[in-house]
């Protein structure tokens, strides 16, 4: 099983690599962007790594439920956090079917219990939902026009969903 460690900015290359291998081209975010998450959140962006690499990642930052952050759009931290907002989780296709994605979501789970956040919540694209619900998140409807918005800024079939630790 690969270590699971805190990402560094020099993993940014292998971390866009995977990107542009796992993303449809609507997807994609900016290395600029990736960069400034990473800067926002550095105890909070994890990676997968094995013998031959980075082979997964996930970036989440201290958020509050309900509220959606728009494809490319910069994290915003509330100051009362009740949720870890996990945005990206990236699985290098050669590393796929090893339970790495699992590992490192599990990981976030007992890392945001130890910041005392009671929940957590995503954007899941690409079909992922059935992947996210066998880890107990459930979909849900955002009410507000502002994370509305967000949420069809993915531009693909996007699915709010959260889960209570």
């Amino acid at each position: 099983m690969p270590t699971l460690r805190l990402m560094h900015a020099d993993d940014l290359p292998e971390i866009m690599d995977i990107q542009l291998k796992i993303y449809s081209d609507a997807l994609q975010e900016s290395p600029e962007t990736v960069a400034q998450r990473l800067a926002q959140v550095p105890d909070l962006a994890l990676v997968a790594e094995d013998k031959q690499g980075i082979c997964g990642y996930l970036i989440s930052y201290r958020s509050q439920r309900g509220t959606i952050t728009a494809l490319d759009g910069l994290f915003a931290e509330p100051e009362h956090s009740d949720c870890l907002y996990l945005h990206d989780l990236g699985i290098a296709p050669r590393a796929l079917k090893r339970g790495i994605g699992q590992s490192l979501v599990k990981h976030k789970f007992n890392m945001a219990r130890k910041l005392g956040l009671r929940h957590c919540s995503l954007v899941s694209v690409q079909d992922s939902a059935p992947f996210w619900q066998r880890l107990g998140f459930k979909k849900q409807k955002p009410n507000h026009p502002q994370h509305i918005a967000a949420l069809a800024s993915y531009g693909v079939p996007a699915v709010y969903m959260q889960k209570t630790l």
